[in-house]
């Protein structure tokens, strides 16, 4: 089914009426990688949708009407009418007519309407195969902002300057960054989730992205290091790499999102390291959010096919995040290039590589 298809199924199962997506994401979902937004900062768009079980509208404004319908929803699957206001205007009065008396959900705070943002977070988390090829090109253009950037600095460039060489290149990629750490030298040690500053880069760099072209967001990081390693980074990275290959392998259908968290705190623990796995989130589903949620020992839902996750555990001066996807028999590693230094590790006799520390 496409998306206005769960939709459509969604409401008739729920006893609802009608639904309105004014978020960024809903909408790239919704409309299979189309865009809405002006403000990056805004979680939502400067165009609604207006989803009821007979019937379709798309809400905006009339400076914003042009552009959404020529280049983001034209010879969309599914039939809608637009409704325009003034740029000055509020578009509640229209909706608020389209739906009188009826029993309207929505995906973001909006009159006294039940928020069910979480419901579709589930209902679009399941990947249709026209989503999985599109979030395969992402994921590997995101990969190789990273680990282009991450040939090419320098010694003495600040974290900041590192930084604006990945948004230079997500910008040619058609990328939207949400997160962008770098960290160098004895601030990958100190936190967990740096933000980028003046520093200077001594030896030792850190980069994590989590960007978005039309709706799907990859993760990943990829480290650098300038000279030999020290004896503590040798001995984390490959403690580390045990760490997420554990909770990687065990991300198949049907396993509880709680026990692969878990698996992962035993993990922990057999390296030497009990307690940190509560220094930072481990990570969770993904797909239209850096993160659908955070997994917890106490998460409950399920893994399902075609779903993604991406998982981020980390020790003293080293972390590991890639997107997966899976599949029936196996996972794949969506941010995986093989143009990079990686470790073998082998889990139930399965091997997996991972990323390693790229020593220049």
């Amino acid at each position: 089914m496409n998306p206005i298809q769960k939709l459509k199924l969604f409401l008739n199962q729920s006893g609802y009426d009608g639904i309105l997506l004014r978020k960024r994401n809903n909408f790239s979902w919704l409309t299979e990688g189309r865009k809405n937004h002006i403000v990056l900062s805004d979680s939502n768009g400067v165009s609604d949708w207006l989803i009821l079980k007979n019937d379709n509208f798309l809400i905006t404004n009339i400076m914003e009407e042009r552009r959404i319908s020529d280049e983001e929803c034209k010879n969309l699957n599914f039939d809608f009418h637009v409704l325009t206001t003034e740029w000055y205007e509020s578009t509640d009065r229209i909706i608020f007519e389209l739906t009188a008396g009826q029993n309207i959900v929505s995906d973001t705070i909006f009159s006294n309407w039940k928020v069910v943002d979480q419901d579709i977070s589930f209902i679009r988390s399941c990947l249709s195969e026209i989503e999985i090829s599109r979030y395969r090109e992402i994921c590997q253009s995101t990969a190789n902002i990273l680990e282009q950037t991450g040939k090419v600095i320098k010694p003495g460039m600040t974290e900041l300057q590192i930084c604006a060489k990945l948004f230079e290149s997500a910008i040619n990629h058609d990328l939207v960054i949400h997160v962008a750490l770098v960290a160098s030298d004895e601030r990958i040690f100190k936190y967990r989730h740096p933000l980028p500053t003046n520093k200077r880069l001594g030896q030792y760099l850190m980069m994590v992205v989590c960007a978005e072209r039309g709706g799907l967001v990859a993760n990943a990081t990829r480290f650098v290091h300038f000279g030999k390693l020290s004896t503590e980074l040798i001995l984390n990275k490959e403690k580390l790499a045990n760490i997420d290959v554990a909770m990687n392998a065990n991300t198949i259908p049907g396993n509880k999102v709680g026990d692969i968290i878990n698996v992962g705190i035993d993990a922990y623990k057999k390296v030497g390291f009990p307690d940190d796995w509560k220094k930072l989130h481990q990570g969770g589903l993904t797909g239209y959010s850096t993160r659908e949620y955070l997994a917890s020992p106490f998460t409950n839902h399920k893994v399902t096919v075609n779903q993604a996750f991406a998982w981020n555990p980390s020790l003293p001066g080293i972390k590991s995040e890639d997107t997966i996807l899976v599949h029936q028999n196996r996972i794949e590693f969506l941010t995986t290039t093989n143009d990079w230094e990686y470790i073998e590790v082998k889990y139930d006799n399965k091997s997996y590589l991972r990323p390693d520390i790229l020593i220049r």
